[in-house]
C-alpha cells in the first residue's frame, strides 16, 4: 500500500510490523514469546525502530541497543519478580493457606471470591502506585491457589472457576488504577504534565471524588458482569467450604517457611507503599525481597531457572515495550494524532471532546506502556484541544486523566498486570481480546455517561 502524505517509509513500514505482530498475538500460529521477539529481530533487520540518528542512518550498535531496551524495563522486571512471588508463597505453603481461608469464608458462592479478590484490589490501591506490584505481586500469588482446589488448572477445566477469578482479577486492577491518583503510576505523570500545558492539577481528594460514582459502578459491576458474560461452571459449592476447613486443619500450625513468607511480603507490601519516601523504586523493592527469599531458602536458584512461564511473560512483554516504544520514535503516533485533530476540526466542540477521548483510549491497542501512552499522548490532545473554541478543556482533562487506568483492560499487553493473569494460562489469546474489547467499551462509556454530568456539577 502507499505510504500516507505525512509519514515517512520507515513510518509506514514499522506501523505495518507492528500490526503484524500484534496479529501474530491474536491468532497465535506460533508462541507469543516467539512473535514478540520476531518482531524486534525484524526491525533491527529493516533498520526501523529507534529515532533516526543525526545522519539519518542507523548504526547496528544503536539497533541492537533499541532492540533490546525492553528488557531493561523496570515494568517488566517488575512483573517476572510477581511470578517468583507468586512461587514463594506455593513452595511456602503459604498461598495454599491464605487460598484455603478465603474459600472457607467466602468460597460458598464463586460471586463471593470474585468480590473478595475485587474488593482486596480496592483496599491496597490508594497506597501502592504500581498496579503491577499491587495486583502482580499482591493479589496474583494468593489467587493463584485457588482454582486448583476446586480443580481447574489452565490444562484441566479452566473454565471451572479460574478464568473468571483471572478477568475478575484483572479488570478489578484497571478499574481501582483509575480511582485514586496514587493508584497508577502514570496518574502521577499525568497531573505532573498539567502545568506545562497551564491547566490546574487536581488534588488527591478532587480526584477521587469526581471519579467516585464512576469508580463504584465499576467496582462493584466487574465480578457481576464478568460472572454473566465469562460465567464459571462452578457457582455454588455448599461443600467446598467445609472441606477447606478440614484441610486447614491438616495444615496445623505456620511452619518457619510461612512465617518467614509473611514477613517477606510484609516488607514488600511495606516498601512498595512508603518505598518512595526511601527514595526506592518499586521494581528495586520487589528484587530486594527477591533475593531475600532466596537468601533464607524459601525458593532456590534453579526455581527461577526452571519458570518458564516467567521467563516466556518476561520475553514477549519485553519484546512488546520495545516495538511499542518504535511506534512513537517513527513518527507514528503524532502522524496519528495530527490526522485525527484535521479530521474533526469542523465539528461541533462536544462531538469533538468525544471523538478526542475515544482516540486517546483506544490508541492504548499500540502501546505496552501506560506510561510511554500518557508521555507520548496525553499533552499533546490537551494542547490540541486548548486551540479548539468551545471545547470545556477542564472536563476533556479529567476524562483523559481518568481513562488512563481503565484502558490497561484493552489487551494481554496494556498494563503491567495483564501480561501476569494472560501468562497465568487459564484465558486463551482469543478470548482475553474479545472480553478486552467489551469491557473497554463498557468502562469507558460508564466513564463518559456517568461522568460528564457528575464532573459538570463541580468543575
Amino acid at each position: 500500500m502507499p505510504v500516507p502524505d505525512g509519514l515517512s517509509k520507515d513510518g509506514w513500514l514499522y506501523f505495518s510490523l507492528f500490526l503484524s505482530v500484534i496479529i501474530g498475538l491474536i491468532i497465535e500460529p506460533f508462541p507469543s514469546a516467539f512473535i514478540g521477539l520476531a518482531g524486534v529481530v525484524l526491525a533491527c533487520v529493516l533498520k526501523v525502530g529507534p529515532s533516526s540518528s543525526p545522519s539519518g542512518e542507523l548504526s547496528s550498535e544503536q539497533l541492537l541497543k533499541w532492540g533490546l531496551s525492553g528488557f531493561s524495563n523496570s515494568t517488566v522486571w517488575l512483573i517476572f519478580v510477581a511470578f517468583m512471588f507468586a512461587l514463594g508463597y506455593e513452595k511456602s505453603g503459604l498461598g495454599k493457606r491464605i487460598a484455603l481461608l478465603l474459600v472457607q469464608k467466602m468460597g460458598s458462592r464463586t460471586l463471593g471470591l470474585g468480590y473478595a479478590i475485587a474488593f482486596a484490589d480496592l483496599i491496597l490501591a490508594p497506597f501502592m502506585p504500581s498496579n503491577t506490584a499491587r495486583s502482580g505481586g499482591t493479589i496474583f500469588p494468593v489467587v493463584k491457589n485457588i482454582p486448583v482446589i476446586y480443580g481447574s488448572t489452565p490444562e484441566v477445566n479452566p473454565r471451572k472457576i479460574g478464568s473468571y477469578l483471572s478477568w475478575v482479577a484483572l479488570a478489578s486492577t484497571c478499574v481501582t488504577s483509575s480511582m485514586f491518583y496514587t493508584a497508577l503510576a502514570p496518574n502521577i505523570l499525568a497531573v505532573s504534565l498539567l502545568g506545562d500545558v497551564g491547566l490546574p492539577a487536581p488534588t488527591w481528594q478532587q480526584w477521587a471524588f469526581y471519579f467516585l460514582p464512576v469508580g463504584i459502578i465499576l467496582i462493584l459491576l466487574v465480578p457481576f458482569l464478568s460472572y454473566v458474560v465469562y460465567p464459571p461452571s462452578v457457582k455454588i459449592s455448599k461443600s467446598i467450604p467445609g472441606w477447606a476447613a478440614e484441610e486447614l486443619s491438616k495444615l496445623g500450625n505456620l511452619s518457619a517457611r510461612e512465617i518467614i513468607m509473611i514477613l517477606l511480603g510484609s516488607l514488600a507490601l511495606f516498601l512498595w507503599i512508603f518505598g518512595g519516601i526511601f527514595d526506592i523504586n518499586p521494581t528495586v523493592s520487589a528484587l530486594i525481597v527477591l533475593c531475600l527469599m532466596i537468601l533464607f531458602r524459601v525458593i532456590t536458584w534453579e526455581d527461577i531457572l526452571t519458570n518458564k512461564a516467567a521467563w516466556n511473560v518476561f520475553i514477549w512483554f519485553g519484546a512488546l515495550v520495545t516495538l511499542a516504544g518504535g511506534l512513537n520514535n517513527v513518527g507514528f503516533l503524532s502522524w496519528l494524532a495530527t490526522r485525527i485533530t484535521s479530521a474533526i476540526s469542523s465539528f461541533h466542540p462536544f462531538v469533538i471532546m468525544l471523538i478526542l477521548i475515544f482516540a486517546f483510549y483506544f490508541i492504548h491497542y499500540f502501546f505496552a506502556s501506560t506510561t510511554a501512552h500518557v508521555a507520548a499522548l496525553f499533552m499533546m490532545f490537551l494542547v490540541t484541544a486548548k486551540g479548539i473554541s468551545g471545547i470545556d478543556i477542564n472536563l476533556l482533562t479529567y476524562l483523559l486523566l481518568f481513562s488512563v487506568g481503565l484502558m490497561g483492560i484493552l489487551t494481554p499487553y496494556a498494563t503491567g498486570p495483564s501480561p501476569i493473569w494472560y501468562g497465568f494460562g487459564y484465558i486463551p489469546s482469543g478470548t482475553f481480546w474479545k472480553l478486552g474489547v467489551l469491557f473497554g467499551i463498557i468502562f469507558l462509556v460508564i466513564l463518559l455517561i456517568v461522568g460528564i454530568p457528575w464532573i459538570n456539577l463541580w468543575v
